[in-house]
């Protein structure tokens, strides 16, 4: 046997078509699965919204984007000759794809019953699981385990932001405030956020996007130079950039959230319609001390929602209302 030979190529395929935070929360699997088969080369299938994630990230060879249009898709993919699928969507268009190209596949199991019984009935049967957690039972089949260093994200060179570029009052650090979410009942409340920023000790950075960048000019008209609107003027990229360079991260259960937290930042969530035993919190194995999660969890009608709502249902919105701005400013602080 030649020694110089390479190993021999694993072409994996790995299957997500969720939003910006589960494509986040793949990442362990994705840097466990190169570091720990010889010669695994994996691709990556994601919606269109997602289609750009992965174009820094060196462990992913190719992004392949399904746009809806399930016969191109699979012919696409066959022409790539795939050694192995790993399924980490497992819903009705995931499975077509996996039984069309007929191949060695494991998945995640999604307990789509379990969160909407929780929902419905307020009786949480769920595993006491992280979602990383639960994708890393997905690749036992390759013996690939789970190395417990958290999430990871690239920022390509050519975006990464200048904070030199920001008005004097935030050269001696700021914090960052994401004002924005899936629903509106995963956001903080303008008059939480005005609350909150009041009192931090450093002045803040509004993220989110243009949709809602006339609620950062409502903040800003509330906070004065201690706030800047950046809603809606940069890329996800320079975001995470902005992120990466901040002293510490307040949002909401959003992207930004998981974002912030594959930056190794300190993050402050606050919990509104969702819950953290969904499995989608900030996962930072062994730094429990970067992050804090403030919920009001002696409410009856939570979770009212698995993805949150446009309005409360309740019309109180007490979740988010009732959490102490004085505690989140105090762990903020510290930062």
């Amino acid at each position: 046997m030649d020694v110089n030979q390479p190993p021999a190529r694993m072409r994996i395929l790995i299957i997500r078509f969720g939003s910006t935070s589960e494509i986040l929360l793949t990442t362990p699997v994705i840097r466990a699965i190169s570091q720990q088969i010889e010669g695994a080369e994996i691709h990556f299938l994601v919606n269109r919204n997602n289609q750009d994630f992965f174009k820094a990230n060196p462990r992913v060879a190719k992004t392949h984007v399904f746009q809806g249009d399930l016969s191109a898709t699979v012919d696409a993919l066959k022409a790539e000759g795939f050694d192995y699928i790993v399924d980490l969507q497992h819903n009705r268009q995931s499975k077509r794809i996996c039984q069309q190209l007929n191949l060695p596949c494991s998945f995640l199991k999604t307990h789509a019953f379990k969160r909407w019984f929780f929902v419905r009935v307020k009786i949480n049967t769920l595993p006491h699981q992280h979602l990383v957690e639960r994708y890393f039972e997905a690749v036992e089949a390759l013996n690939v385990k789970n190395d417990h260093q958290g999430l990871e994200y690239y920022i390509p060179d050519n975006e990464q932001f200048d904070t030199n570029d920001l008005p004097i009052f935030f050269e001696d650090g700021y914090v960052i405030i994401n004002l924005d979410a899936k629903r509106n009942t995963q956001r903080i409340p303008t008059t939480k956020v005005v609350e909150i920023a009041s009192i931090l000790h450093k002045p803040v950075i509004l993220l989110g996007g243009k949709e809602i960048r006339d609620i950062g000019q409502e903040i800003v008209s509330q906070l004065g130079d201690r706030a800047y609107n950046a809603c809606g003027k940069f890329s996800f990229n320079q975001c995470a950039s902005l992120i990466q360079q901040s002293a510490c991260v307040l949002t909401g259960d959003s992207p930004f959230m998981h974002l912030a937290t594959a930056l190794g930042k300190p993050v402050c969530s606050l919990w509104g319609s969702t819950v953290p035993e969904f499995g989608e919190y900030p996962y930072m194995p062994g730094q429990r001390s970067m992050f804090r999660m403030f919920e009001i969890c002696n409410l009856k009608c939570r979770p009212c929602s698995k993805t949150g709502f446009k309005k409360c249902p309740r019309r109180h919105f007490r979740c988010m209302k009732k959490i102490s701005a004085v505690e989140v400013a105090e762990w903020i602080n510290q930062f």
